[in-house]
């Protein structure tokens, strides 16, 4: 196109656009045009379009059944298992224990452990678990009875012998290494040389945490005493059954005494109750020296602190809440569980599933000689159940230079050498 022509276009083109601008055309309607003559296209933005997780579904609601031999509030055996099941209800979403207290002879004697299961499985429970060995052969009567109901018997070993049904199962904590540091306890104290252990009933279970106290004591008797292990007093009575049961048991409140009398000046529990060290801090009261080792429950030492040189306790919590979350998922598979306790920290409850608790009444240099004991046990530099050891009767049964086995420590046939008190 010759210039002459283009301007002359041009010039058409402005004189047609100030015509139509005059009639009325609405200026917005036409492109806006920059100095380079090329149109803006303006850009048409999608509306953004923000990612939505699904919502999470809640997890399956599970009811889970507790049977407790004594009552919720005993400040120990039964104590400790009621508030490991209310650890699972405050850390798992949808859970809802089933309480059943006193299930003995004494307090509930037409109760059975059949009536109290038909009652929790009709209420919806999917697990049940039994809190004794005095439950074990009844939990296997009623695991056959419900197989679409998973049963935990606590201290039992009926998988391990083969006699448990497919929906059984067992759990216990390892106490014989927290035995063994009450044992300790005692013998860095005593004054007498004389020690009393409160026994319950004589089954496997507590002849082996006697003697894992008397193992300990002797150790630390001759190791941070000075003192030959030979001399010190170790007297086991047993009262017959967990908790005192008038007519039925020997009465503890009498045995405890009767150790006092005796010049035993430390008096370690094997009960599931608090009379030893309720009756030894009667007897401080008076002027006495003597201390008490309770037993099971963590805050134990606060019936009397000022005796109490420490506690062994059980802590269910971590064990129930990985129990109770995989029958939630299904994921349950049976197994005896002999838990460990957390070396590094006793007294951390999300992890250990035995603990010890330093007393009140330890002095500085009691103290220092029984973390020292505790670190040895925990690094593995002191195992007192090291041979030689020797049965009650005189018959070798770890022999010198070796270490008893999980088997043999689990199935002690008698208490130890050195013991006074029955085996059987």
């Amino acid at each position: 196109m010759k210039i002459k022509q283009y301007w002359r276009l041009l010039g058409s083109v402005l004189i047609l656009a100030m015509l139509l601008t005059a009639c009325g055309g609405d200026a917005t309607d036409a492109p806006v045009v920059e100095e380079t003559g090329a149109p803006i296209v303006e850009e048409t933005v999608a509306p953004v379009v923000e990612e939505t997780e699904a919502p999470q579904s809640d997890p399956e609601p599970i009811v889970f059944g507790m049977v407790l031999v004594g009552p919720k509030n005993d400040h120990g055996w039964s104590q400790a298992h009621y508030e490991g099941g209310l650890y699972v209800e405050e850390n798992l979403p949808g859970s809802e224990m089933l309480l059943f207290e006193l299930l003995n002879p004494a307090d509930k004697p037409e109760a059975t452990l059949e009536g109290v299961v038909d009652d929790m499985v009709a209420e919806g429970a999917t697990l049940v678990i039994t809190t004794s060995d005095e439950f074990e052969e009844d939990t296997v009567g009623v695991a056959e009875k419900y197989p679409e109901v998973t049963f935990i018997n606590i201290s039992g070993d009926d998988v391990l012998t083969g006699e448990a049904p497919a929906n059984l199962g067992n759990i216990m904590g390892r106490m014989e290494d927290m035995k063994a540091i009450a044992g300790c306890a005692a013998a860095i104290a005593t004054e007498t040389g004389q020690l009393g252990y409160l026994g319950p009933l004589i089954n496997f279970e507590t002849r082996r945490l006697a003697s894992s106290a008397y193992l300990g004591a002797s150790y630390c008797y001759e190791n941070y005493r000075g003192m030959n292990a030979g001399d010190l007093e170790f007297t086991v009575t047993w009262i017959g059954f967990w908790f005192n049961i008038p007519g039925f048991t020997l009465d503890p409140t009498e045995v405890t005494t009767n150790f006092l009398d005796s010049g035993v000046d430390v008096v370690l529990s094997g009960i599931d109750t608090t009379e030893g060290i309720d009756v030894t801090g009667q007897r401080a009261d008076t002027g006495d020296t003597v201390w008490a080792v309770p037993y099971d429950y963590e805050s134990a030492c606060d019936q009397k602190p000022e005796i109490c040189l420490g506690t062994p306790y059980f802590n269910w919590g971590p064990a129930y809440l990985d129990l109770v979350t995989a029958v939630q998922a299904g994921d349950w598979v049976q197994s005896w569980d002999w838990n460990a306790p957390y070396w590094d920290d006793l007294t951390d409850n999300t992890r250990t599933a035995a603990g010890w608790v330093n007393g009140p009444a330890l002095t500085a240099d009691m103290e220092a000689d029984l973390n020292a004991f505790i670190d040895g046990l925990a690094s593995g530099d002191i195992n007192v159940w090291s041979g030689p050891i020797n049965l009650q009767d005189g018959t070798t049964y770890i022999a010198d230079g070796s270490v008893a086995t999980d088997n043999e420590i689990w199935y002690l046939p008698q208490l130890i050498e050195g013991m006074v008190g029955p085996s059987e």
